[in-house]
């Protein structure tokens, strides 16, 4: 962090800004991540104002987007929040079931009226009112079927028509109208028609058909608002994470019970044991053991002190503390976990491009079909010919509803994310996804990839014979850095009660080492060729011993004061317990693995030959790295890269597919597709297998959605006829259109069951 300049005036009022943070110095600063003022280098405050925008997205074109509710332009459909808020919105699924229930009550009186033949006693009721009549009570109760309760499918299909999207409200619209509309004029002028048109002396009505495929297609709306609410519940779960209030310490020592939506940053709270923690911040007094097991997957709780960091959500334990805040709010890892899960919810899949190709030309297509249906039946077809063509036709136009096409890649994807975020795999979006599928090759580092990331000081060899409290110069200039080594020969020199001096001018050259100024003398620390290419000369007999130690897995780092050499610490980071499982998992799916990594070659090859890993790339730097993954995917190989430091960002970037490890930086998630809260390799094999199942759901769910159009629309039009004399009811269309939506919901919501170890 920066500091204010002095000539800057702190009592000025801050400057009005719509955006997350502000620099309360210098007007205009703004920006929606924390950080440092590019002017004054102050750190940006954030705006207690500032309400992040809600977004409407449609559940079928996730491209849809709009600052308030309302309606797909596209479909039609009902647009959703894109972050979940508990009571804000009404209930979609709640305002349909009532539509079907009142639709079916109207709609009952309409098919007895209809299909007397088809009832146990119809014929005695049939009896009660002349034929006439029985027309007239099949209109008053399928209008409001039709137009009430209905009424905002046509809603859906005029604006489709408008908007020049047809889909599968226009094929609802115009079939149902059509048996609708005719029915109408046969009640109210039956003598325009020809006898022609009349069977027994009367005008056909089809006023039962245009009302219950209302209730189904109502129905299958409802079933699908519900089947989407039920995606959303990863969601809720996560937010149900998060505590409520918190214990504020005050500055005169009083405890204050506030909403966590009161917490700013730099705030003092009280954690006792059993609660859940406020927000994220760092303990400054006492310890604990805290259940971080939303987090890591681990349900053993870890032992935190005073200084470790502490996540929001989490589950205090045994002691009591005092943390002070470090987030609030958007800022917190659990608000960040549900913000990346509702993105990737409503991301769309490449392989959604087919499925739009299609439903671009599939409406105009059906609708042509329909027509020619009428013809044909109208010409060439048996009497009577109208009734024929007509039932038909609108048979065609509603078993080719396009909705289960629609609704194949997005539910499989809405669910695939939620399973994923359940099992702590968080999926930037559903591209990162589908490219998993068809990974070939994973790039891994080793260090917190494949071993703890937590190395300990195994040996320390001094130049000359001497004494070893020489550590405490290397541990100066490592007590800058913040690499995992580095904070080990903190450790090692802190254990031997050894004082540590103060270090200046400090540099970093990456894969290489670092070097400060310690007593007015350069030190160097760092790897081999690093200490070499500054002129400082080895022993020869500690460079026998470091090849020995490297032969054994442990990482050699040099170091030197001036230009005498003063020894060589030997570092150890043990494998982590779930790297072998995980390697042969990845095998069985047929991965290949690649390590690359920054430590010495020796050292790299004995972790590769313990685990089984089959290429191994040592003492490589970031760009090195970067340019592997390039000369992979050149090769024509697709390529994930597994990683957690900022060394690793270029080549996460440059992967097919980046993953990042949750225990890592900001950089490296940032420039992942997929980002693993439990940072090791079995939640990689997870995660491919888990984009392996979605991306075969999706096919499924296409494969039912397009072979159902192509057989149904022929039988529809009546193919069978001439063999069977099978022809198909507009009604059954109706109920067989609701039941491929249906089908392709139950299909996508198995994946929430699914193994994600097999």
């Amino acid at each position: 962090m920066g500091d204010c300049c002095a000539t800057h005036n702190h009592d000025q009022p801050k400057p009005e800004t719509t955006a997350a943070y502000f620099c309360p110095m210098c007007p205009g600063v703004e920006s929606d991540k924390p950080g440092d003022c590019p002017k004054c280098g102050m750190a940006l405050e954030k705006n207690p104002s500032f309400k992040r925008e809600k977004v409407w997205t449609c559940p079928m074109h996730p491209e849809v987007r709009q600052d308030s509710p309302g309606e797909c332009p596209k479909c039609g459909m009902e647009l959703e929040p894109d972050f979940p808020d508990d009571g804000e919105e009404s209930d979609e699924s709640s305002g349909l079931r009532h539509k079907f229930i009142l639709s079916l009550i109207l709609g009952l009186p309409v098919f007895l009226a209809a299909m007397p033949h088809m009832i146990p006693g119809g014929i005695f009721y049939q009896s009660w009112l002349s034929q006439r009549a029985w027309a007239w009570v099949e209109l008053i109760f399928a209008t409001p079927v039709v137009f009430w309760c209905g009424g905002f499918l046509h809603l859906r299909g005029i604006k489709s028509i408008r908007n020049g999207s047809p889909n599968m409200f226009t094929l609802i619209m115009l079939g149902v109208g059509a048996a609708y509309f005719f029915s109408l004029v046969a009640v109210l002028a039956p003598q325009i028609f020809p006898d022609s048109f009349r069977v027994n002396g009367s005008v056909g009505l089809y006023f039962e058909s245009a009302a219950i495929i209302t209730i189904l297609v109502i129905l299958g709306q409802w079933l699908e608002a519900r089947a989407r609410k039920k995606t959303g519940k990863a969601i809720q779960s996560l937010l149900g994470l998060a505590a409520n209030t918190a214990h504020r310490i005050e500055d005169n020592g009083e405890e204050l019970d506030i909403s966590v939506d009161q917490l700013k940053t730099g705030d003092r709270l009280r954690v006792r044991p059993g609660e859940k923690i406020p927000t994220d911040g760092t303990i400054v007094e006492g310890s604990s053991h805290i259940d971080e097991s939303m987090i890591t997957g681990e349900p053993a709780p870890n032992r935190k002190e005073n200084g470790d960091p502490v996540i929001g959500g989490t589950i205090n334990q045994t002691g009591s503390f005092i943390m002070k805040t470090e987030a609030v709010g958007e800022e917190t890892v659990l608000s960040q976990i549900v913000k990346m899960v509702a993105e990737a919810q409503r991301s769309r899949a490449p392989v959604q491009n087919l499925a739009d190709k299609v439903a671009q030309f599939f409406v105009p297509v059906v609708v042509g079909i329909s027509l020619l249906t009428f013809l044909l039946w109208f010409y060439i077809g048996p009497d009577p010919a109208l009734a024929h063509a007509l039932v038909n036709a609108i048979a065609v136009l509603i078993i080719a509803c396009p909705c289960a096409l629609g609704l194949a890649t997005p539910m499989s994807i809405m669910v695939g994310v939620g399973k994923g975020a359940k099992e702590g795999i968080l999926i930037r979006n559903a591209e990162a996804l589908e490219r998993s599928e068809k990974i070939s090759h994973l790039v891994m580092d080793k260090t917190g990839t494949l071993t703890e990331g937590k190395p300990k000081v195994l040996e320390v060899r001094s130049a000359h014979g001497s004494n070893t409290d020489w550590l405490s110069y290397a541990a100066a200039v490592e007590s800058l850095s913040e690499h995992p080594i580095g904070r080990s020969i903190v450790s090692a020199a802190k254990e031997r009660n050894l004082t540590i001096p103060q270090a200046s001018n400090f540099e970093s050259t990456t894969g290489g080492g670092v070097r400060a100024t310690v007593e007015e003398s350069s030190v160097l620390v760092g790897s081999r060729s690093f200490l070499e290419g500054a002129g400082i000369s080895l022993e020869t007999e500690l460079i026998e011993k470091s090849e020995e130690l490297q032969a054994e897995a442990r990482t050699v780092v040099w170091a030197a004061k001036g230009n005498a050499l003063l020894g060589l610490i030997a570092v150890a980071d043990p494998i982590k317990e779930s790297s072998r499982d995980a390697v042969k998992a990845l095998h069985e799916l047929g991965i290949q693995l690649v390590m690359c990594t920054g430590d010495q070659e020796k050292t790299a090859r004995a972790v590769a030959n313990e685990l089984g890993i089959d290429q191994v790339h040592a003492g490589v730097s970031p760009e090195r790295k970067k340019e592997i993954v390039e000369n992979l995917r050149k090769a024509g190989n697709r390529v994930a890269m597994a990683g957690d430091g900022i060394n690793d960002a270029p080549a996460l970037a440059a992967a097919d597919v980046g993953i990042a490890m949750g225990t890592g930086t900001d950089a490296a998630i940032e420039s992942a597709g997929i980002t693993l809260l439990k940072g090791d390799l079995m939640g990689i094999q997870s995660a491919l297998r888990l984009s392996r199942k979605v991306m075969k759901n999706i096919r499924q769910n296409l494969f039912f959605a397009f072979i159902y159009n192509a057989a149904g629309i022929p039988i529809a039009a009546g193919i069978l006829y001439p063999f069977t004399g099978f022809l198909l009811n507009p009604m059954l269309a109706g109920a067989a259109m609701s039941f491929s939506s249906v089908s392709v919901i139950a299909n996508a919501l198995r994946l929430r069951n699914s193994n994600l170890t097999r």
